[in-house]
């Protein structure tokens, strides 16, 4: 096993993945890629990933002996993180729910469509200090578009909540201003990282790309301009690179998961 990522999803290179694989090439950490039309076995074939990343991929592309090496490799010592989509965890038609991998992976996914769109803000609420968060600013938090509702597994830690707000909009006949009341609402786990056999899992239940990562893909004051092998340019929030980048290095199991 060695220290690459072999990564799953999120269209091509041309589109929504360029945004992931932007953000590892900027941090130096090398992957292989497997688009989502593209079956899973061949590149596991030659491979043997550090880290699993399963990003709005098709569960109709891992066969079963695909699912049972990702079982193997993770109670050996690999990574596993799931990034939520339209086919990750239930989804639309994901329904990850009833593979092998729902019973290593870190939270319970519903049994029925499970996308949450959000037109009103939805903030990131930061919940418990973990290393892949120090030194983010939480208090300042960015706002989402969308994500996959989950229940975190006992045992498991809930990092990240989704927090959903109603704003309400106020004018008084007299005056030109308006008056902005927010009132905080629901919150949903969003990022919840657990443990299995001698590896480590991860569930981000929002998406890495827009839309659904709605105004994170901006967060941080400084820009980052980055581009894989093959894919598209991106620009994007320093924050957001380095939240990803704490996130992919966590769950391969680096310590500490320097951004």
């Amino acid at each position: 096993m060695d220290n690459r990522i072999l990564y799953a999803g999120d269209t091509d290179l041309g589109s929504a993945a360029a945004y992931l694989a932007g953000v590892l090439t900027h941090a130096g950490c090398p992957f292989d890629y497997v688009a989502s039309d593209v079956p899973l076995g061949p590149t596991l074939a030659r491979v043997e990933p550090r880290l699993y990343v399963l990003s709005d991929y098709p569960v109709k592309n891992l066969s079963e002996g695909d699912f049972r090496r990702i079982i193997d490799d993770v109670e050996q010592g690999a990574g596993l993180l799931m990034i939520g989509g339209w086919e990750s965890f239930h989804g639309a038609r994901g329904e990850y729910h009833r593979s092998p991998l729902a019973e290593i992976l870190p939270v319970r996914m519903e049994s029925t469509d499970d996308r949450v769109n959000v037109s009103q803000p939805c903030l990131v609420e930061q919940r418990a200090d973990h290393a892949i968060l120090e030194g983010l600013p939480f208090h300042r938090p960015p706002g989402i578009g969308g994500y996959n509702r989950v229940r975190a597994r006992d045992g498991a830690e809930v990092l990240l909540m989704a927090r959903h707000c109603a704003v309400d909009v106020r004018r008084r006949a007299d005056r030109l201003d308006a008056e902005y009341v927010v009132t905080p609402g629901e919150g949903v786990p969003l990022l919840v990282v657990g443990h299995h056999g001698r590896g480590r899992t991860a569930a981000f239940t929002s998406d890495v790309a827009p839309h659904w990562v709605g105004g994170f893909v901006d967060w941080g004051l400084r820009r980052v301009v980055a581009q894989a092998p093959g894919a598209a340019e991106i620009e994007v929030g320093s924050d957001y690179a380095a939240f990803f980048t704490r996130l992919v290095r966590w769950t391969r199991g680096d310590d500490p998961p320097d951004a």
